[in-house]
């Protein structure tokens, strides 16, 4: 008999990572390894309906793969420190840093491919632009301790002489959708304008403090969750079933490569309820101000390069669907 293998999903109970499982569900996959700290009971219910084989607390999982000598198709690493003020630094080193070297030297010991997630985060204040070029990495200047982690395990893995047989590191940009309730401060503009509407009529959005942005007119990359996991998953078949190779390694922006303004966002989110715009512009909280990315858009011909050829959601298509099949109706993906 054919010996079990597994796809492993850290990040599990949050929300790329739930997604992530739910679409691995899908499509037809229960064989999986999740993992995370599964200690917080507001994330429950994105993990406990999901289909899969194994629970594995994040800190106990290479050991736990090691001793059990578990089979891997491959390793989806989206756990992560992701919160943008944060800045012990020291929390995003063992967090995003060390934890991911200790993936890679696993993949590398056992062979197998990996997918991981870095951020556009890495770029700052994007003066460099928004290329995922490896020789722009190693001059990037991240605003914020979590950028700083993400580059520096960039930087890190591309100095490797010994690397997983495939490996690719994706810089999600404005992730958006479902699952993602318990981020608080750090969810998407789209879950508080909601929640906003929903109490006050009203969504509060930051003031410009820059003369070349209007106020609301700043730019972002909004990247619906569904078409992050989708992409994920394209990469996972493709290095599993040998279509890969390792020409196609390294890192890649994931975003829709094209910028859309707050404002756009939020008046997205009103149509969702079949309401009239309403907002209003507040000052920017001290200890974001001088660390605001106020535009960045993903360059995405590397991706289109290696093969992938589906649409992304536009703005409105995916926060219409965020908003009336989810926030609506509180329902989990």
């Amino acid at each position: 008999m054919a010996e079990q293998s597994y796809i492993v999903v850290t990040g599990a109970a949050g929300f790329i990572g739930s997604c992530m499982v739910g679409y691995l569900n899908e499509q037809g996959y229960r064989n999986i390894i999740i993992s995370d700290a599964f200690g917080a009971e507001e994330k429950r219910k994105n993990w406990e309906n999901k289909g899969f084989a194994h629970v594995v607390e994040r800190y106990n999982l290479i050991d736990w793969l090691k001793e059990n000598d578990i089979k891997v198709d491959c390793f989806i690493h989206l756990g992560a420190r992701t919160d943008t003020t944060e800045f012990d630094y020291s929390i995003h080193e063992e967090l995003n840093v060390q934890y991911s070297k200790d993936v890679w030297y696993y993949c590398v010991l056992k062979n197998v491919p990996l997918i991981y997630a870095s951020s556009a985060a890495t770029y700052g204040a994007g003066e460099l632009g928004y290329d995922d070029n490896h020789d722009v990495i190693e001059k990037l200047q991240p605003l914020n301790p979590y950028g700083i982690s993400k580059n520096e395990f960039d930087k890190w893995a591309l100095q490797q002489t010994e690397q997983p047989p495939f490996w690719t590191g994706l810089k999600f940009f404005n992730v958006y959708g479902p699952n993602e309730y318990h981020k608080g401060r750090m969810a998407s503009v789209i879950w508080h304008s909601f929640n906003q509407i929903k109490k006050d009529g009203v969504v509060k959005l930051f003031k410009s403090h820059r003369p070349d942005f209007e106020d609301g007119r700043q730019l972002r990359d909004f990247i619906y969750v569904k078409d992050v996991v989708k992409v994920i998953f394209w990469m996972f078949q493709s290095m599993v079933d040998g279509e890969w190779v390792i020409d196609k390694n390294g890192i890649y922006n994931l975003g829709t490569g094209k910028a859309r303004t707050f404002e756009d966002l939020v008046k997205a989110t009103f149509a969702g309820l079949d309401m009239q715009p309403n907002i209003q512009f507040i000052d920017m909280p001290e200890d974001i101000s001088d660390k605001y990315q106020y535009f960045t858009e993903a360059n995405m011909q590397k991706l289109r390069n290696a093969g992938y050829k589906d649409d992304f959601y536009s703005l409105e298509e995916g926060v219409n669907d965020y908003v009336a099949n989810y926030l609506a109706t509180l329902k989990i993906y």
